[in-house]
């Protein structure tokens, strides 16, 4: 008998809602695929002003430099997208574990030629590369969770994967305080910008484990069995039919609104936490800065962890729809309120972990709901969709927080990147709009066909 969430008959729990060492295990590991993936993206942050001041000349205006963070960090983004999209089609032919793999082995060998580079220009392209396996990773990560585990977990998991991405964060952000970004000669004649890169070759050894331990989960080698035998008359992994079915398409579309609202205002706004900060220190010895980057950004992430675990409650006891609109309104609220507002290193320490506890929280959202609007044959498909295709319109909106500083400043507004950021926070009532179409799957199954 299968059950789905619900206590068999005979009072006993069945077989497929056991949950055994196994399942930890598939947490575990595809947790840490996107816990490193999240490392290199809090690395790329971090040092992405001290790397592009070495390369464009110590001499280069502050907000000239802000241009160009928004031009690499927009490469990443396209690349995000562009891997999400591909390796997502991927996961549902290939399967979820070989996946994990491949992203994994693209995202931190591309980090390590970051610390190579010699111009802004192979700089931004080396981002566009480490964004195509950062892009792939968590699709492949999500859909297996989703997959393996029983049903009545499938959520706390998903969440708790989502939740420990902020861990991959932190331990970038501890990592800069060792290794800071602006430090001259920190390894021979590498600069602390560049070693910091080099640490994120560090996690294609997860590969082993990953190819040794896991497997491919049931309901995937089902789907693709019967789109071999012609029993199913859909294919596997197929864009065309994610938007022939009416069902399938609705969903995609209302994942696409959830995401890009909450896309960018944490790659837009939110993760230019380091140059507020430069902002609000200016004037101060880099080594000052530097610290409270690093540590500023410790603590956001920590609040980014009780966020994506609070939402997880939520999602989990009362409603997937509730727990959005939720994070969608403190988003709004939080985020305008700390780039108007954080002016020392103290406002840093107790601010960003409010913004933090805001913006990431619907990304355990993102991690919980996107698997759930699916089918298995779609699965990977529609979560890459959903997550990563809206990275190409999120793509312009760091870019957009530069130009929109440079020409607030050109005006005579005072603080121009302030209000530019406060200005974007609109973007948040794209996500709480998106919830009227948005269906509930709290209590039930994973969909299928």
């Amino acid at each position: 008998m299968q059950v789905s969430g619900q206590l068999a008959t005979d009072g006993k729990v069945g077989v497929e809602e056991r949950v055994t060492w196994y399942h930890w295990v598939v947490v575990l590991i595809a947790s840490a695929g996107w816990l490193f993936d999240c490392m290199d993206q809090r690395l790329f942050v971090l040092a992405r002003e001290s790397a592009l001041r070495e390369l464009l000349g110590t001499e280069t205006a502050s907000e000239v430099i802000k241009k160009y963070i928004g031009y690499a960090t927009t490469s990443m983004i396209l690349g995000w997208a562009t891997g999400g999209i591909l390796f997502g089609m991927l996961s549902d032919k290939w399967g979820r574990v070989k996946t994990m793999v491949t992203t994994l082995l693209v995202y931190s060998g591309f980090t390590g030629l970051c610390g190579l580079a010699q111009s802004w220009v192979d700089f931004t392209i080396y981002r566009f590369l480490v964004g195509l396996g950062v892009g792939g990773m968590f699709g492949a990560a999500t859909t297996l969770v989703a997959e393996s585990v029983p049903g009545r977990v499938r959520a706390v998991a998903l969440g708790a994967l989502q939740a420990l991405s902020a861990v991959g964060n932190m331990m970038g952000s501890l990592v800069s305080l060792w290794v800071q970004p602006g430090a001259e000669n920190f390894w021979g004649d590498w600069s602390g910008w560049r070693v910091l890169f080099f640490v994120g070759i560090l996690p294609s050894l997860l590969a082993a484990p990953m190819l040794l331990v896991l497997r491919e989960p049931e309901p995937w080698k089902r789907a693709r069995e019967l789109a071999r035998s012609g029993a199913q008359q859909h294919k596997v992994g197929s864009i065309r039919d994610l938007f022939a079915h009416p069902r399938w398409r609705k969903h995609a579309l209302v994942g696409l609104l959830l995401g890009v609202s909450g896309m960018v205002g944490l790659w837009g706004i939110g993760f230019f936490s380091p140059e507020l900060i430069s902002t609000a220190l200016k004037g101060a010895p880099q080594s000052t800065v530097d610290t409270v980057r690093g540590w500023g950004t410790f603590f956001q992430d920590l609040g980014a962890f009780a966020g994506m675990t609070a939402f997880t409650v939520v999602a989990a006891w009362l409603s997937r729809r509730l727990a959005f609109l939720l994070a969608f309104v403190l988003c709004l609220v939080t985020t305008a309120f700390v780039f108007l507002n954080l002016r020392t290193a103290t406002d840093a320490y107790w601010m960003l972990p409010m913004m933090g506890f805001a913006q990431l929280a619907v990304f355990a959202g993102y991690s919980i709901y996107f698997p759930e609007i699916f089918p298995t044959r779609l699965r990977g498909t529609g979560v890459g969709f959903c997550y990563n295709t809206v990275r190409y319109l999120a793509a312009p909106a760091p870019m957009l927080l530069g130009q929109l500083s440079v020409a607030l400043s050109e005006r005579g507004v005072a603080e121009p990147f302030r209000m530019a950021a406060v200005m974007m926070c609109s973007v948040y009532l794209i996500g709480i709009v998106a919830l009227i179409w948005a269906p509930e799957t709290k209590g039930r199954p994973l969909p299928e066909d």
